[in-house]
């Protein structure tokens, strides 16, 4: 089983390889101010890149540019940077990072600034990480950071120096304007784009917003019945009869996916929530030479609500299909755990009432035209007798699940 895994793993990955790289219509301006028209690896950045992948013809090897090559490149009709040397403020947004310091300390750098806005004023965005800011530029001006910073008052508060209002107010002025409409944008890029697309409205200045992109889809409840195969080890340290082999017992489940896609890297990351109904009922009939009659049997019914939380990763085939793997952690909250000993005579050795502990699940998966999907999933041993100190078990379950996604 677990062979199989690893050789279906490395099926998809070899796949991945050869249909991740996605290069679209795009150009870039050297330093020397050629324009060069090329197809760009799209890894729909979530940090602004300081290079990126390029071929000049669709079918030619791919080559690197970096920012000290390029002044500006983008992907047609999806998105575009610039290289601008700028003051930038790093400050730490974290409580445990915040100085006592109210302005900025700014440092002088190099980078791509993506542009969010573009016309005789521009709104830019510089990402790394968790950091986050603004930048904008008039015409016939320097580009200037949008000043905001957290910082720790003297009385020990956490306070916020927001000068990027009144760099708004004062430098971006409209007749229709109100103090008290300014002092209510927050620094983020849907309120920034807002006054930004307002400013050129008042001033009827025509713009080009790169953020209107395609509507994405970011969440999806998916309907998952399953077929289970499930095994059950079972052991007691102080009577070695007292055992069991439970194997490939089949089983029926059914789970509902929450799936919440994030916004970057082209949609190829997601996190998982999937409450699932799961049993298990079985009994067997065991051989024990020091057991009066030679034989017991073991049943076991055992049923539980799973809730794996986990994160997916997508490899994109085409348009319609695509590849997943994922892995999760599981929570297991049981509803029946009974696991009894019983003589041929019917009278009872031992009867277990079981507290279970959580696991980890992996799975390898295809779905179509985000819609119907089939996975593989394999589970590691789960604990269910954790409350004896004698006894000790391992429940594992590989499963294949159905998926129709609703929305």
């Amino acid at each position: 089983m677990r062979k199989g895994l690893l050789l279906l793993l490395m099926t998809i990955i070899s796949v991945n390889l050869y249909s991740q790289i996605v290069f679209e219509k795009g150009y870039y301006i050297n330093s020397s101010n050629q324009k060069i028209e090329c197809f760009i690896k799209n890894e729909d950045w979530k940090n602004n890149p300081i290079s990126f992948e390029y071929k000049t013809t669709e079918n030619s090897i791919s080559e690197i540019a970096n920012i000290n090559l390029v002044k500006e490149f983008g992907i047609y009709e999806v998105s575009k940077y610039y290289r601008e040397t700028v003051k930038i403020d790093r400050s730490g947004d974290y409580i445990n990072n915040l100085s006592s310091r109210r302005t900025p300390i700014f440092k002088k750098e190099k980078l791509f600034l993506k542009i969010l806005i573009e016309g005789k004023v521009n709104l830019y965005e510089y990402v790394d990480g968790n950091l986050k800011r603004y930048f904008y530029k008039k015409e016939n001006s320097n580009v200037e950071q949008l000043i905001y910073k957290r910082y720790i008052s003297k009385e020990g508060n956490v306070v916020k120096n927001n000068r990027f209002r009144q760099q708004l107010w004062s430098d971006l002025k409209c007749s229709s304007f109100k103090l008290n409409e300014i002092e209510n944008i927050n620094y983020k890029k849907n309120d920034l784009i807002k006054f930004f697309n307002q400013y050129a409205l008042c001033h009827n200045n025509v713009i080009i917003n790169y953020e209107k992109k395609e509507k994405r889809d970011l969440f999806n409840i998916t309907l998952r019945p399953r077929l289970n195969s499930s095994s059950l080890k079972i052991r007691n340290g102080l009577i070695n009869s007292m055992r069991a082999d439970i194997s490939n017992e089949i089983g029926f489940g059914f789970g509902l996916e929450s799936e919440l896609i994030l916004a970057f890297n082209k949609n190829k990351w997601s996190i998982l929530i999937e409450p699932t109904y799961q049993y298990f009922k079985t009994g067997t009939s065991i051989d024990a030479s020091d057991i009066s009659g030679g034989k017991f049997v073991v049943k076991v019914d055992y049923s539980s609500i799973e809730m794996p939380i986990g994160l997916r990763h997508y490899l994109f085939l085409n348009k319609h299909s695509k590849f997943f793997i994922n892995a999760s952690f599981v929570f297991d909250f049981k509803l029946k755990s009974l696991v009894e000993f019983t003589r041929e005579d019917g009278s009872v050795l031992d009867s277990l009432k079981s507290r279970t502990r959580n696991n980890m699940a992996f799975g390898l998966g295809y779905k179509i035209d985000d819609k119907y999907s089939i996975e593989f999933r394999y589970q590691t041993d789960r604990e269910i007798l954790d409350n004896y100190i004698a006894w000790n078990s391992g429940y594992r379950t590989s499963s294949i699940i159905l998926g129709y996604t609703l929305f």
